[in-house]
């Protein structure tokens, strides 16, 4: 059992959660992730480390509840646990002196963007952040990515906090202005990512976006969190969650992302019709 240490809601339907996982905060890094499972019945789900403090023991998660199991996680309070948590997982961000950084978060993949950018500022980096969000009311993490990031620029769908437009503006404006960026990092929805490697390719701007495939055991032996590249068929969990986005076929990775979302949906229908009854399960494994 991991015991959840502490939550905050950070967005509707976003949620930070301190998990008691001392080996795993002593040996993760930025980039890599775990496998969690709410309890012994439960689906194994991959989430990234949004944080450690290995002096306390502690990891972060940022969970946005969209399906059944993380939903079901965000139901839970300080005091409950997670049966399983398997990392940390995948390989690490490349970290480097590369120069001037931009790093695009969008929605909750700026959970995913400010450990690395906090890495990437403290290896002599120049970083440029942006983070982009539907509204002020789904805007997370902006207080720490001003800390991790020399500028930040805030985008919404509606204006209502920052520019309004997308993400990738910012990243266009300063390629069409001159501007010499060195290297670029995004992660977000999968068109969102898409559309940053095609404004990167042309100017041939090095451009590493974190995938959040399909995964089940996290390992290689399942095959689920395959992704399409230049080079072939690579494996999201052991390979990634980092690839180069122009190598990347995008088209496919969103039609796997895709496979199962009926079976979601009926996942998703049955816990929302009792949510107490999923929620009793895990704390009965607790108290066994």
């Amino acid at each position: 059992m991991f015991p959840i240490v502490a939550t905050q809601r950070l967005a509707p339907d976003i949620q930070r959660i301190v998990i008691a996982a001392p080996r795993i905060a002593r040996k993760q890094r930025p980039g890599q992730f775990v496998i969690v499972r709410t309890h012994s019945h439960g689906e194994r789900i991959p989430l990234t480390i949004a944080g450690a403090d290995p002096d306390r023991g502690t990891m972060t998660l940022v969970v946005q509840g969209i399906g059944k199991t993380t939903k079901l996680i965000n139901a839970l309070a300080a005091g409950d646990a997670l049966r399983d948590v398997a990392g940390p997982l995948g390989q690490p961000s490349e970290i480097g002196r590369f120069g001037t950084v931009m790093a695009i978060a969008g929605g909750v993949g700026a959970a995913i963007v400010l450990p690395v950018a906090r890495a990437l500022r403290a290896a002599g980096n120049r970083v440029l952040g942006v983070l982009g969000a539907r509204s002020r009311e789904h805007l997370i993490l902006e207080t720490e990515l001003r800390d991790a990031c020399d500028e930040l620029a805030i985008m919404t769908d509606d204006g209502s906090v920052g520019r309004r437009g997308l993400v990738v503006d910012p990243l266009r404006e300063a390629i069409a202005g001159g501007d010499k960026l060195d290297r670029v990092l995004a992660v977000g929805p999968v068109r969102m990512m898409q559309a940053v490697a095609e404004a990167t390719r042309g100017p041939r701007i090095p451009t590493i976006v974190s995938l959040n495939a399909l995964m089940v055991d996290g390992t290689g032996m399942c095959g689920g969190c395959r992704v399409m590249t230049e080079a072939g068929a690579r494996f999201a969990c052991v390979d990634g969650p980092e690839f180069d986005a122009h190598a990347v076929d995008f088209a496919i990775l969103a039609q796997r992302n895709q496979a199962y979302r009926e079976r979601e949906s009926e996942e998703l229908r049955a816990f929302l019709a009792n949510p107490a009854r999923w929620i009793e399960e895990v704390r009965a494994e607790m108290r066994e």
